[in-house]
């Protein structure tokens, strides 16, 4: 995989050139920026949810590991 690093880093960057620099790929980023301002309130809200699912299910792996942690002292 090593052999690819280089040539998918130039592509990359090569995109990038070209979406800065063509008139389609600004207008492109002044979409993306105005969505995201306009609807902030969308993003955090679902941000809020997503971070609540994530502490809910990092609470089931703990219970999880200590569930097996229990079993494997029992041995």
């Amino acid at each position: 995989m090593k052999k690819w690093y280089m040539p998918l880093a130039v592509l990359g960057i090569g995109s990038l050139g070209a979406l800065l620099l063509s008139e389609r790929g600004r207008q492109a980023l002044r979409w993306v920026a105005e969505s995201i301002e306009r609807h902030q309130d969308t993003i955090l809200e679902w941000n809020e949810a997503a971070e609540r699912e994530l502490d809910r299910l990092e609470e089931a792996l703990d219970r999880i590991a200590a569930s097996i942690e229990g079993t494997e002292e029992a041995r």
